[in-house]
């Protein structure tokens, strides 16, 4: 049974929430700002975070830069907030999925489902479960990565995203290619989140081994994995 930690300052949602997740067959936990936030992640060990972006004492924003200096857990944030930079700026901090207020409870649900979904063990699919681009290599059985000899430390979302990457070296993919593969449903009309993710993941890459000639490129209406 997945943990799942929800946290929110707004007593009604976690109430919300938190019913419905024990009826879906998910324990919960809950915190209402963001101190109590780390030290639940850091005590309970939850497999998903639902974070919420504004808290007391510590904003999600910080909660969820805390937490990727620490571990991969999968985070979800929550915001009331209509501008795009924000929710941009969660996902480049580190957060796997964000959802904005007021939200469907069968959506929230959903992307649980779908999160999860990505960081269980992944069952033998026939295809080589092993994929090397150039200095790259990709381990699905192990979740792993390495760049030349660094061991490349991702998100499970990153890691997927790489891995999509590397299978399809050399052409060019459509953001809505990569909502379609990497995320599995019809994500957001944002495709902008495509681009938070790349960024993302190209900084590790350039941080794990800057001298290896290994890099995503924009070609055009989408990205492309060269070496």
């Amino acid at each position: 049974m997945s943990k799942i930690l929800i946290v929110d300052d707004e007593a009604p949602i976690i109430e919300v929430l938190s019913y419905n997740l024990k009826q879906a067959h998910y324990q919960v936990v809950a915190a209402r700002d963001g101190e109590q936030a780390l030290t639940l992640a850091r005590h309970e060990r939850p497999d998903l975070i639902i974070l919420d972006l504004m808290l007391p004492k510590l904003d999600g924003i910080e909660v969820c830069r805390a937490l990727r200096r620490e571990c991969d857990v999968p985070i979800i944030m929550l915001t009331a907030r209509d501008e795009e930079i924000d929710r941009v700026l969660g996902l480049e901090m580190g957060a796997d999925d964000y959802v904005v207020k007021p939200f469907s409870v069968r959506e929230l649900l959903a992307r649980v489902k779908n999160v999860l979904r990505r960081t269980a063990p992944q069952a033998p699919t026939g295809l080589s479960d092993v994929v090397r681009v150039g200095a790259l290599i990709v381990d699905v059985a192990r979740h792993e990565a390495r760049l030349g000899a660094t061991l490349l430390d991702l998100t499970a979302l990153e890691f997927e995203l790489l891995h999509v990457f590397a299978r399809h070296a050399g052409l060019v993919l459509s953001r809505e290619q990569l909502l379609d593969l990497v995320w599995g449903y019809d994500y957001h009309d944002d495709l902008r989140v495509v681009d938070a993710l790349v960024k993302r993941l190209r900084a590790k890459l350039r941080d794990a081994a800057p001298t290896e000639d290994l890099i995503v490129t924009v070609r055009g209406v989408g990205y492309k994995l060269e070496a």
